[in-house]
């Protein structure tokens, strides 16, 4: 079945997005995207995931290739077990190795498990994995800003050191949309000058280019540059 899958992802290359695509993803090796648009990938993964007798493909780390890598995503996040996704996902996310892999990746079965997905967070947010800490902060972007926010996971998020920038970049997306959910708890770690500089000023750009966040709440954000 592996090289069944191999030679099906190889008939679907597009070589012009293959190029479009690598100059997206400066951290990986032009000759290890085939060049797949996500659309076609995605439904691949569902026809796949119907057929079944894919384990050892899954079994198959590292893999070659970035599609290999995005199809591993897509297959595990259809997982309706909680148990067995997180079981998939701690030995999946060691080999994630680019911002677009690891942002693509949002397994359903999280909706209905966030009290116990908060303990695997934790996990990732202190692994010391640039591409899992960036896991982390995103689930806590996607699942705890509406009603099951609170503002420790914010500090969690500030609590975040890193030279990375795919990792600073998430922590300044997290509180960019923080700011158009939760903006008066959120505002205060930009008052207090919480956060590092550089995500401090990126967070304030990210949140003004935002369409959620008021022209008044803007023009206050943007006295807040340091």
């Amino acid at each position: 079945m592996t090289n069944d899958i191999m030679a099906d992802l190889l008939s679907m290359k597009d070589e012009e997005y293959k190029k479009f695509h690598s100059a997206l993803m400066p951290t990986i090796d032009p000759e290890s995207v085939i060049g797949i648009r996500v659309p076609v990938l995605r439904k691949y993964t569902k026809d796949l995931y119907k057929k079944g007798g894919y384990e050892d493909f899954l079994q198959g780390l590292p893999h070659k290739y970035y599609e290999e890598n995005n199809l591993h995503a897509f297959l595990i996040e259809q997982e309706k077990d909680y148990g067995t996704l997180i079981e998939k996902l701690n030995a999946f996310l060691p080999y994630v190795d680019n911002w677009a892999t690891c942002d693509m990746l949002s397994p359903k079965i999280f909706k209905t498990h966030k009290k116990e997905l908060l303990n695997e967070i934790d996990k990732w947010i202190n692994s010391g994995e640039p591409y899992i800490i960036r896991f982390g902060i995103k689930s806590l972007m996607q699942y705890y800003l509406d009603e099951n926010f609170d503002v420790s996971f914010a500090q969690k998020v500030a609590d975040v050191k890193s030279d990375e920038y795919y990792v600073n970049m998430m922590r300044a997306w997290y509180f960019a949309t923080a700011l158009s959910k939760q903006y008066e708890v959120s505002v205060k770690f930009l008052e207090n000058r919480i956060l590092d500089k550089w995500t401090h000023n990126k967070t304030i750009s990210k949140a003004c280019e935002s369409y959620r966040i008021s022209f008044e709440n803007k023009i206050y954000l943007k006295t807040l540059r340091c």
